[in-house]
């Protein structure tokens, strides 16, 4: 009776724990941005390659960093570093493929394929203050 119970329970579980482990498993991979005072870089890069980091500095200058293998590192230098708010776009090829749609950019001769990395895509923001990057306190108002 116990073993019946228990087979007749064990598929409900896997299925559960795939649907709440699953999405889970997904965020896990993304890459996490982290920061000392001068610098920004990614952690969590499991499985991403050739990246670019375009920064957008609070006077619209663009910086691009590019990395071939692991992650691109911006670092704050020069005498005159802009205070305010910095945007970044991080994009990189992961290790999925996903099946080319337009044939014409399936490469040439013998490079030609039916798929290609899937692209990875994120943006976000850092502050700098002072001439640091800082993370800025967040404020709750009591009512």
């Amino acid at each position: 009776m116990y073993s019946s119970f228990r087979r007749n329970l064990i598929l409900p579980v896997c299925l559960l724990g795939t649907l709440l482990l699953g999405p889970a498993a997904a965020l896990a991979a993304s890459p996490v941005e982290q920061h000392n005072s001068n610098a920004v870089w990614f952690e969590n890069w499991t499985g991403l390659r050739n990246a670019s980091l375009v920064v957008a500095a609070p006077d619209g200058t663009l910086i691009t960093i590019e990395a071939i293998t692991g992650t691109p590192v911006f670092q704050l230098s020069g005498a005159t570093i802009l205070d305010g708010i910095y945007r970044y776009e991080l994009v990189a090829a992961t290790e999925e493929q996903v099946k080319i749609i337009n044939p014409q950019n399936n490469g040439r001769g013998e490079a030609q394929t039916d798929s290609k990395a899937k692209p990875f895509h994120m943006n976000g923001h850092f502050t700098v203050s002072r001439g640091v990057i800082i993370t800025p306190e967040e404020i709750i108002e009591d009512n």
